[in-house]
């Protein structure tokens, strides 16, 4: 009896061991795009061909078996043989050789792209239109009789009738991978670019705030996240901006990271070492004179020239990073900055290892709370998808800000305040709130969206006027 799909269907056309097919399985089952695409497939080997496009790009050494190969797979040997065969597919490979994410999104992309290829021949021939048309009937017959455990004659009958629609259907093919080439590599050649941009948002979404750092932060996460933020990123284009502007402004938040610890670094006294810019100025006249060059030249190569020694100033655990974040009706159209701008802070607090609070407000608030900066990707797209709409009220976020840094056993808190809109907080609130300052020794800077700066004047340490986010003065809150 031929099984035509299943879940447990580990035939192949590669030369694949038992390791591989364990480790697909499990991708396939971390893997909705996958599985969706399987589902919906054109053709009804579309499973363990999928299997195979993932053994090609992640094994160090695919090879197509020149044997023993079930009849009913001929067609999607014929198809890994054209992908093997592509001029790009070596370069493709060194992007995803052993690496389970990138192998595993461009599966799902090489599978978009070929289903999709193959609907496109099926509309342009109408030979190949009724052969996979009487290749689905047959199957689900198939399927109907095993269901039901049938036997006999008729079911082998049924089983021949199937093997040989499918070698028609795979000269068909060959035909049209022939003649269609061009468009069948320009096909793979998207599904690589579009795999690069899901890893690149990937990296953009979970990445810290330390330069190069992408790679080693995403090996932090379980790979059901990652695929299941890189499939939302592939599929949603909210998600696709979210990551575009968490990608710029955690570059730009690094920078002013690695300016202010630049600036907090004081000399205190020599050391030896070989950092060119700490030199002391007697061993530059060393390695100036003829005659003390090569003994200079020495001590530099084994780190024994003198040097400033630099410490950075004590550096004490502080409070909460606190975002409140308007999100009245007005404030939509920067939503997705908004969220870019959320994660770059989240990865100072990363960073400096600080709890950071997110509180979202109109005319009520939403709390969202992330130990140490850290966020998982289900959290990343809950919030992505969250906006409260509404008025305005100032004094309902400003008392959340409160009880999270009085919750804090620490003090020195930072509250970034972002709102587009204006409010009048009651005196009373605000000699409150001005007092708790002063005991739990935390700043507010507020950035003020294109209006009145006289409201939040009043509870701000800092006020900073802007055209969005991406405003330069909006970058200020980077200097925490």
């Amino acid at each position: 009896m031929i099984r035509t799909r299943s879940h447990n269907d580990n035939r192949s056309v590669m030369n694949t061991d038992a390791f591989d097919k364990r480790r697909f399985q499990e991708i396939f089952e971390m893997s909705r795009g996958l599985q969706k695409i399987a589902g919906e497939a054109a053709l009804p080997t579309f499973e363990p061909l999928l299997a195979d496009i993932w053994a090609s790009l992640y094994k160090m050494k695919p090879e197509i078996k020149s044997v023993d190969v079930e009849s009913v797979l001929e067609v999607n040997k014929s198809l890994m043989e054209r992908i093997m065969a592509d001029e790009y597919f070596e370069i493709y490979r060194s992007y995803t050789r052993l690496d389970d994410l990138s192998s595993a999104i461009c599966t799902v992309k090489f599978g978009e792209k070929i289903n999709q290829w193959l609907l496109d021949q099926k509309v342009q021939d109408e030979d190949l239109q009724q052969q996979m048309r009487e290749i689905h009937t047959m199957q689900r017959q198939l399927q109907k009789q095993e269901r039901q455990e049938w036997g006999g004659d008729g079911n082998q009958k049924l089983d021949d009738e199937f093997i040989q629609a499918m070698a028609k259907l795979n000269k068909k093919l060959q035909q049209n991978l022939l003649y269609n080439s061009h468009s069948f590599s320009q096909a793979m050649a998207r599904a690589m670019q579009e795999t690069k941009q899901v890893k690149v948002g990937l990296k953009s979404l979970l990445g810290g705030s330390i330069a190069g750092s992408g790679d080693a932060d995403l090996k932090k996460i379980p790979l059901s996240d990652q695929l299941s933020l890189a499939e939302k990123i592939a599929s949603d284009k909210k998600m696709k901006e979210i990551a575009d502007w968490a990608g710029r402004f955690k570059q730009i938040a690094r920078k002013k990271q690695k300016s202010k610890h630049s600036e907090s670094m004081e000399r205190r006294g020599v050391t030896l070492g070989n950092d060119i810019e700490r030199l002391l100025p007697m061993e530059f006249g060393l390695y100036t004179h003829s005659i003390t060059k090569n003994d200079f030249l020495r001590r530099f190569v084994e780190g024994q020239t003198m040097q400033y020694e630099q410490k950075g100033r004590e550096v004490l655990e502080r409070g909460p990073i606190v975002f409140c974040l308007d999100q009245s009706g007005s404030m939509n159209k920067l939503d997705t900055q908004s969220k870019g701008f959320i994660l770059a802070l989240m990865s100072i607090a990363r960073k400096q290892r600080r709890d950071f609070c997110l509180v979202l407000f109109s005319t009520r608030t939403q709390i969202y709370k992330y130990e140490k900066g850290k966020i998982k990707g289900s959290d990343m797209v809950s919030l992505a998808r969250t906006f409260l709409g509404g008025g305005t009220n100032f004094a309902l976020p400003l008392d959340e800000a409160m009880n999270i840094i009085n919750e804090s056993r620490f003090k020195q808190a930072d509250l970034v305040f972002v709102t587009d809109g204006e409010d009048q907080v009651r005196d009373s609130f605000l000699e409150a709130f001005n007092i708790k300052k002063q005991e739990k020794d935390f700043n507010v800077l507020s950035l003020v969206i294109g209006c009145n700066t006289n409201f939040v004047a009043q509870f701000s340490d800092k006020v900073v006027q802007v055209k969005d986010f991406n405003d330069e003065g909006s970058f200020t809150a980077f200097e925490i």
